[in-house]
């Protein structure tokens, strides 16, 4: 059976665990070769990459704060570097923290914002520099609270909400430079993140699953399948869409 990607390149931002790391494997065995990007976690950034290889694929780990314009540019120079060109951007890196009104700051949406949104459009920004004539694909990992509107969540589901304005946005306005642009809009999944704050466990998991048609929270292989068919020819007139990946979960 033919590889869906191969001989493609695809950078996958905040990759080193969770979500990011599963598209990253799953990119791969489809024949990407990909970068693993990560900000701070350089240990998961490099296991991911290790996986990768053990299962026969080829990826690198390059570091970038893709909330900077320099890290952006840095990212994709050492992504040329590397493997020549770059055909695919997944938008993953982010940040959610809920906090009740009472304790929003000004610091709290710019540290969200910076990276959900601006980052994302920065990013996406480059990416678009370094297509070639046959465009590109770029998959935008959004979230189930873009559109929920869950409790204490205010400014996460406000850039979340705005990725999903952005993907609609930028699917027309690329669409003519062979560009396609679609997010992914997952439920609660556990990962990394979910555990160490503790909403995976209690009643936090257990009112999402009570309201959840499938019955259960996510894990991060229920993503990645979803992000290699968006990027594939499989999904060649796509563009401006948002998948929900929820259990069912609105």
């Amino acid at each position: 059976m033919e590889l869906k990607l191969k001989d493609k390149v695809a950078i996958v931002t905040g990759a080193s665990k969770g979500i990011g790391a599963s598209i990253a494997k799953h990119l791969a065995k489809e024949g990407a070769k990909v970068v693993v990007n990560y900000s701070s976690s350089k240990e998961g950034a490099e296991n991911t990459v290790n996986e990768i290889k053990k299962e026969g694929g080829n990826a690198v780990a390059i570091q970038a704060n893709v909330a900077k314009h320099d890290d952006i540019k840095n990212l994709f120079k050492e992504t040329n570097k590397a493997f020549g060109k770059v055909d695919i951007l997944i938008n993953n890196a982010g940040l959610y923290e809920f906090v009740p009104l009472e304790q929003i700051t000004s610091e709290h949406f710019h540290k969200l914002f910076d990276l959900n949104v601006l980052g994302l459009l920065l990013t996406t920004q480059e990416a678009v520099k370094h297509f070639g004539d046959k465009g590109g694909s770029i998959i935008n990992i959004s979230s189930v609270a873009s559109t929920a509107g869950l409790p204490r969540s205010s400014v996460y589901s406000a850039t979340k909400a705005s990725v999903d304005a952005i993907t609609k946005t930028l699917g027309k306005e690329l669409g003519s430079r062979k560009i396609r642009v679609n997010s992914i809009n997952p439920g609660m999944v556990e990962t990394e993140g979910t555990v160490s704050q503790g909403i995976s466990e209690g009643d936090f998991k257990k009112n999402t699953e009570s309201q959840t048609p499938l019955g259960r929270i996510g894990k991060p292989n229920d993503i990645a399948p979803a992000v290699v068919f968006l990027c594939s020819e499989d999904a060649s007139w796509i563009t401006g869409e948002t998948l929900f990946i929820s259990g069912g979960y609105r």
